[in-house]
């Protein structure tokens, strides 16, 4: 139940977050929990395998390179998410940042943090 939550938190806090930054475009609520549910595979499976193969360069840019893992992640989605879009890495970029402080601020509110 806490997952479903969790999602349902994910999809609102991304139109959210798509409604403040101009070059991120979502369609409608159902576009946003679907890419709620491709974001969470896409972080499952893709996401430590490109942590995994970026680690010295992680490394030694002291984790900042995790911002542009987590950007690539987010273009990804758009390429797979009809009614998705992004203008750009950038925005891909900004999208990620501001979906993380937006997600957290949300979870934090709801009472579904990270304490399972």
């Amino acid at each position: 139940m806490n997952f479903l939550i969790r999602l349902l938190i994910s999809a609102l806090a991304a139109l959210i977050t798509a409604k403040v930054l101009p070059g991120v475009h979502i369609n409608s609520f159902t576009t946003a929990i679907v890419l709620a549910i491709v974001l969470a595979i896409l972080n499952l499976l893709v996401k430590p395998i490109l942590i995994l193969l970026t680690l010295p360069v992680t490394v030694l840019t002291l984790g900042l390179f995790l911002l542009v893992i987590n950007a690539l992640i987010i273009m990804i989605a758009s390429s797979l998410v009809r009614g998705f879009k992004v203008d750009g890495f950038i925005w891909a970029l900004l999208f990620s940042l501001v979906l993380t402080v937006v997600t957290g601020i949300m979870n934090s509110l709801a009472g579904t943090g990270n304490d399972d």
